[in-house]
Protein backbone atom coordinates (compact mmCIF):
# COMPACT_ATOMS: atom_id res chain seq x y z
CA UNK A 1 0.00 0.00 0.00
CA UNK A 2 0.93 3.55 -1.07
CA UNK A 3 1.43 6.08 1.32
CA UNK A 4 1.22 9.84 -0.05
CA UNK A 5 4.08 11.99 -0.81
CA UNK A 6 2.21 14.52 1.74
CA UNK A 7 -1.59 15.58 2.13
CA UNK A 8 -2.17 18.51 2.21
CA UNK A 9 -1.40 22.00 0.68
CA UNK A 10 2.02 21.73 -1.31
CA UNK A 11 4.24 24.99 -2.57
CA UNK A 12 5.31 25.50 -6.11
CA UNK A 13 7.95 27.73 -4.19
CA UNK A 14 9.00 30.19 -6.44
CA UNK A 15 13.15 30.81 -6.87
CA UNK A 16 14.47 34.26 -5.80
CA UNK A 17 16.72 35.35 -8.12
CA UNK A 18 19.79 37.90 -7.95
CA UNK A 19 21.82 39.34 -11.29
CA UNK A 20 23.45 36.72 -11.08
CA UNK A 21 22.59 33.28 -9.64
CA UNK A 22 19.79 32.02 -6.90
CA UNK A 23 19.62 34.06 -3.65
CA UNK A 24 19.86 31.47 -0.56
CA UNK A 25 19.09 33.81 1.45
CA UNK A 26 15.96 34.99 0.51
CA UNK A 27 14.70 31.54 -0.46
CA UNK A 28 15.73 30.49 3.38
CA UNK A 29 13.15 33.07 4.44
CA UNK A 30 10.78 32.04 2.15
CA UNK A 31 10.79 28.68 3.60
CA UNK A 32 10.24 29.73 7.03
CA UNK A 33 7.42 31.99 5.79
CA UNK A 34 6.12 28.84 4.52
CA UNK A 35 6.89 26.34 7.39
CA UNK A 36 5.36 28.95 9.92
CA UNK A 37 2.10 28.90 8.01
CA UNK A 38 1.20 25.55 8.27
CA UNK A 39 2.72 24.66 4.14
CA UNK A 40 2.77 20.45 4.24
CA UNK A 41 5.59 20.22 1.40
CA UNK A 42 7.75 22.02 -0.49
CA UNK A 43 7.77 21.76 -4.30
CA UNK A 44 11.62 23.20 -5.57
CA UNK A 45 12.45 23.79 -8.82
CA UNK A 46 9.30 23.55 -10.79
CA UNK A 47 7.57 25.47 -13.25
CA UNK A 48 6.91 28.17 -10.65
CA UNK A 49 10.55 27.72 -9.78
CA UNK A 50 11.90 28.80 -13.28
CA UNK A 51 13.64 25.76 -13.42
CA UNK A 52 14.20 25.20 -16.72
CA UNK A 53 16.18 29.06 -16.80
CA UNK A 54 18.65 27.44 -14.15
CA UNK A 55 21.81 25.67 -14.82
CA UNK A 56 22.41 22.25 -13.61
CA UNK A 57 24.44 24.13 -10.58
CA UNK A 58 21.63 25.96 -9.43
CA UNK A 59 19.04 23.93 -9.86
CA UNK A 60 21.18 20.69 -7.54
CA UNK A 61 21.98 24.05 -5.20
CA UNK A 62 18.93 24.92 -4.84
CA UNK A 63 17.56 21.15 -4.16
CA UNK A 64 20.77 20.82 -1.58
CA UNK A 65 19.94 23.79 0.46
CA UNK A 66 15.66 23.17 0.41
CA UNK A 67 16.82 19.54 2.18
CA UNK A 68 19.24 21.15 4.29
CA UNK A 69 17.00 23.83 5.82
CA UNK A 70 14.03 21.98 5.95
CA UNK A 71 15.72 19.29 7.88
CA UNK A 72 12.78 16.68 7.44
CA UNK A 73 10.00 19.15 9.03
CA UNK A 74 7.93 18.84 5.86
CA UNK A 75 8.58 16.62 2.62
CA UNK A 76 10.77 18.64 0.08
CA UNK A 77 9.93 17.31 -3.79
CA UNK A 78 12.19 18.04 -6.62
CA UNK A 79 11.09 18.91 -9.91
CA UNK A 80 13.44 16.82 -12.40
CA UNK A 81 11.57 16.33 -15.60
CA UNK A 82 12.91 16.39 -19.06
CA UNK A 83 11.54 16.10 -22.50
CA UNK A 84 14.73 13.24 -22.64
CA UNK A 85 14.25 10.52 -21.08
CA UNK A 86 18.17 10.12 -19.98
CA UNK A 87 18.42 13.81 -18.82
CA UNK A 88 15.35 13.24 -16.33
CA UNK A 89 17.42 10.37 -14.95
CA UNK A 90 20.19 12.40 -14.52
CA UNK A 91 18.33 15.07 -12.72
CA UNK A 92 16.00 12.62 -10.54
CA UNK A 93 18.97 10.60 -9.70
CA UNK A 94 20.94 13.56 -8.31
CA UNK A 95 18.00 15.22 -6.94
CA UNK A 96 17.55 12.00 -4.73
CA UNK A 97 21.63 12.04 -3.73
CA UNK A 98 20.76 15.48 -2.82
CA UNK A 99 18.31 14.17 0.17
CA UNK A 100 14.58 15.11 -1.89
CA UNK A 101 11.86 12.71 -0.34
CA UNK A 102 10.28 12.78 -3.65
CA UNK A 103 10.40 13.97 -7.71
CA UNK A 104 7.66 15.55 -9.65
CA UNK A 105 8.29 15.03 -13.27
CA UNK A 106 6.37 16.91 -15.76
CA UNK A 107 5.56 15.14 -19.16
CA UNK A 108 8.27 15.41 -22.06
CA UNK A 109 7.30 18.54 -23.74
CA UNK A 110 7.92 19.55 -27.66
CA UNK A 111 8.46 15.93 -28.44
CA UNK A 112 4.42 15.65 -28.22
CA UNK A 113 5.12 11.67 -27.25
CA UNK A 114 2.38 9.46 -27.81
CA UNK A 115 0.43 7.86 -24.55
CA UNK A 116 3.24 4.26 -25.23
CA UNK A 117 5.88 6.83 -25.20
CA UNK A 118 4.35 8.57 -21.95
CA UNK A 119 4.53 4.87 -20.18
CA UNK A 120 7.51 4.04 -20.91
CA UNK A 121 9.39 7.66 -20.29
CA UNK A 122 8.27 7.36 -16.79
CA UNK A 123 8.59 3.37 -16.38
CA UNK A 124 12.11 4.22 -17.35
CA UNK A 125 13.04 6.84 -14.62
CA UNK A 126 10.51 5.29 -12.22
CA UNK A 127 13.35 1.80 -12.61
CA UNK A 128 15.86 4.23 -11.66
CA UNK A 129 15.48 5.46 -8.77
CA UNK A 130 14.38 4.67 -5.17
CA UNK A 131 12.01 8.06 -4.39
CA UNK A 132 8.45 7.91 -4.79
CA UNK A 133 7.74 9.85 -7.65
CA UNK A 134 4.72 12.48 -8.44
CA UNK A 135 3.51 12.65 -12.18
CA UNK A 136 2.64 16.00 -13.64
CA UNK A 137 -0.13 16.82 -16.40
CA UNK A 138 0.05 19.95 -17.54
CA UNK A 139 -0.73 19.87 -21.68
CA UNK A 140 -1.36 23.57 -21.60
CA UNK A 141 2.40 23.93 -21.68
CA UNK A 142 3.75 20.77 -22.51
CA UNK A 143 1.48 20.26 -25.44
CA UNK A 144 0.62 16.68 -24.14
CA UNK A 145 -2.15 15.12 -22.13
CA UNK A 146 -2.08 11.68 -20.36
CA UNK A 147 -4.84 9.46 -20.31
CA UNK A 148 -6.60 7.91 -17.57
CA UNK A 149 -5.77 4.76 -19.33
CA UNK A 150 -2.57 5.95 -19.46
CA UNK A 151 -2.09 6.52 -15.37
CA UNK A 152 -3.89 3.33 -14.83
CA UNK A 153 -1.18 1.10 -16.46
CA UNK A 154 1.45 3.83 -14.26
CA UNK A 155 -0.35 3.28 -11.47
CA UNK A 156 0.91 -0.35 -11.08
CA UNK A 157 4.57 0.69 -10.45
CA UNK A 158 5.18 0.80 -6.72
CA UNK A 159 7.50 3.99 -7.16
CA UNK A 160 4.79 5.73 -9.11
CA UNK A 161 2.88 7.90 -5.90
CA UNK A 162 0.33 9.89 -7.74
CA UNK A 163 -0.12 12.77 -10.20
CA UNK A 164 -0.11 16.18 -9.95
CA UNK A 165 -3.52 16.99 -12.37
CA UNK A 166 -3.53 20.74 -14.20
CA UNK A 167 -5.22 20.07 -17.10
CA UNK A 168 -8.05 21.58 -15.86
CA UNK A 169 -10.37 18.52 -17.23
CA UNK A 170 -12.25 17.01 -14.19
CA UNK A 171 -14.03 14.23 -16.40
CA UNK A 172 -10.42 13.15 -17.37
CA UNK A 173 -9.91 13.11 -13.60
CA UNK A 174 -12.94 11.64 -12.87
CA UNK A 175 -12.08 8.68 -14.79
CA UNK A 176 -8.61 8.33 -13.26
CA UNK A 177 -10.09 7.83 -10.02
CA UNK A 178 -12.52 4.84 -11.20
CA UNK A 179 -9.48 3.44 -13.31
CA UNK A 180 -6.67 3.41 -10.85
CA UNK A 181 -5.97 1.58 -7.22
CA UNK A 182 -7.21 3.66 -4.13
CA UNK A 183 -3.22 4.20 -3.00
CA UNK A 184 -2.94 6.03 -6.37
CA UNK A 185 -2.68 9.85 -5.01
CA UNK A 186 -3.83 13.31 -7.02
CA UNK A 187 -3.38 16.81 -6.34
CA UNK A 188 -4.77 19.50 -7.89
CA UNK A 189 -2.37 21.21 -10.19
CA UNK A 190 -4.58 24.19 -10.43
CA UNK A 191 -5.63 26.02 -6.90
CA UNK A 192 -8.98 27.04 -8.12
CA UNK A 193 -9.95 23.28 -8.80
CA UNK A 194 -8.77 22.12 -5.23
CA UNK A 195 -11.91 21.56 -3.80
CA UNK A 196 -13.63 19.64 -6.81
CA UNK A 197 -10.82 17.45 -7.22
CA UNK A 198 -10.39 17.10 -3.15
CA UNK A 199 -14.22 16.26 -3.49
CA UNK A 200 -13.55 13.72 -6.20
CA UNK A 201 -10.93 11.93 -3.78
CA UNK A 202 -7.79 14.29 -4.57
CA UNK A 203 -5.55 14.81 -1.31
CA UNK A 204 -4.51 18.48 -1.91
CA UNK A 205 -2.93 20.40 -3.79
CA UNK A 206 0.26 21.62 -5.57
CA UNK A 207 -0.18 25.25 -5.15
CA UNK A 208 1.33 28.54 -6.66
CA UNK A 209 -0.85 31.02 -4.41
CA UNK A 210 0.30 29.46 -1.07
CA UNK A 211 3.61 31.59 -2.09
CA UNK A 212 1.85 34.05 -0.93
CA UNK A 213 -1.33 32.38 1.44
CA UNK A 214 0.33 29.63 2.97
CA UNK A 215 -2.25 29.37 5.70
CA UNK A 216 -5.07 30.01 3.41
CA UNK A 217 -4.31 26.79 1.07
CA UNK A 218 -3.20 24.57 4.20
CA UNK A 219 -7.04 25.47 5.39
CA UNK A 220 -8.24 25.06 2.15
CA UNK A 221 -7.25 21.15 2.00
CA UNK A 222 -7.75 20.43 5.68
CA UNK A 223 -11.31 22.01 5.35
CA UNK A 224 -11.55 19.01 2.29
CA UNK A 225 -9.67 16.43 4.16
CA UNK A 226 -11.86 16.69 7.00
CA UNK A 227 -15.02 16.03 5.02
CA UNK A 228 -15.97 20.15 5.75
CA UNK A 229 -16.83 20.85 1.73
CA UNK A 230 -19.58 23.40 2.68
CA UNK A 231 -17.01 25.34 4.32
CA UNK A 232 -14.18 24.68 1.83
CA UNK A 233 -16.36 25.81 -1.14
CA UNK A 234 -17.19 28.47 0.32
CA UNK A 235 -12.90 29.26 1.10
CA UNK A 236 -12.49 28.59 -2.40
CA UNK A 237 -14.82 30.89 -4.28
CA UNK A 238 -13.12 33.68 -1.30
CA UNK A 239 -9.98 32.92 -3.03
CA UNK A 240 -11.09 32.92 -6.50
CA UNK A 241 -10.50 36.38 -7.78
CA UNK A 242 -7.21 35.92 -6.35
CA UNK A 243 -6.26 33.29 -7.87
CA UNK A 244 -7.06 34.61 -11.38
CA UNK A 245 -5.17 37.59 -10.72
CA UNK A 246 -2.04 35.16 -9.80
CA UNK A 247 -2.44 33.76 -13.45
CA UNK A 248 -3.41 36.76 -15.19
CA UNK A 249 -0.22 36.35 -17.09
CA UNK A 250 2.26 33.64 -17.41
CA UNK A 251 3.12 31.65 -14.27
CA UNK A 252 5.52 33.15 -12.35
CA UNK A 253 5.20 36.09 -13.44
CA UNK A 254 2.39 37.49 -11.18
CA UNK A 255 3.50 35.59 -7.95
CA UNK A 256 6.68 37.09 -8.22
CA UNK A 257 5.80 40.19 -8.93
CA UNK A 258 2.84 39.95 -6.00
CA UNK A 259 5.96 38.83 -3.69
CA UNK A 260 8.18 41.79 -4.79
CA UNK A 261 5.37 44.37 -4.04
CA UNK A 262 4.80 42.69 -0.66
CA UNK A 263 8.70 43.17 0.22
CA UNK A 264 10.02 39.81 -0.38
CA UNK A 265 12.34 41.61 -2.74
CA UNK A 266 13.27 37.70 -4.79
CA UNK A 267 14.34 39.55 -7.51
CA UNK A 268 14.03 39.49 -11.27
CA UNK A 269 12.19 36.85 -13.62
CA UNK A 270 14.54 35.46 -16.47
CA UNK A 271 13.96 35.84 -19.82
CA UNK A 272 12.30 34.87 -21.85
CA UNK A 273 10.21 35.46 -18.74
CA UNK A 274 9.37 39.12 -18.31
CA UNK A 275 7.83 41.95 -16.28
CA UNK A 276 4.04 41.95 -16.75
CA UNK A 277 2.29 45.13 -17.82
CA UNK A 278 1.15 47.98 -16.08
CA UNK A 279 -2.48 46.81 -15.90
CA UNK A 280 -1.48 43.13 -14.74
CA UNK A 281 0.64 45.39 -12.23
CA UNK A 282 -2.44 47.10 -11.30
CA UNK A 283 -4.68 44.01 -10.76
CA UNK A 284 -1.81 42.15 -8.43
CA UNK A 285 -2.03 44.99 -6.36
CA UNK A 286 -5.42 44.94 -6.36
CA UNK A 287 -5.77 41.47 -5.25
CA UNK A 288 -3.42 41.89 -2.71
CA UNK A 289 -4.70 44.71 -1.02
CA UNK A 290 -8.07 42.96 -1.11
CA UNK A 291 -7.00 40.09 0.51
CA UNK A 292 -5.50 42.21 3.40
CA UNK A 293 -1.94 42.00 2.90
CA UNK A 294 0.43 45.33 2.91
CA UNK A 295 2.19 46.59 0.14
CA UNK A 296 5.81 47.11 0.65
CA UNK A 297 7.33 51.02 0.61
CA UNK A 298 7.96 51.87 -3.38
Amino acid sequence: MRTPLFTGSGVAIVTPFTKETVDLPVLGRLLDFQLENGTDAIIVCGTTGEASTMSYHERMRTIEFCVEHVNGRVPVIAGSGSNATENAISLSRDAEHAGADGLLLVTPYYNKASQAGLIRHYLTIADAVKVPMILYDVPSRTGVTMAPETYATLAKHPNINGVKEASGNLGTIQRTVNLCPEDFTIWSGNDDETVPICALGGKGVISVVANILPAEMHTLVKLCLDNDFAQAGTLQLALKDFCDAMFCDVNPIPVKTALNLLGWDVGPLRLPLCEPSEANVQRIRQALTKMGLTLAEP
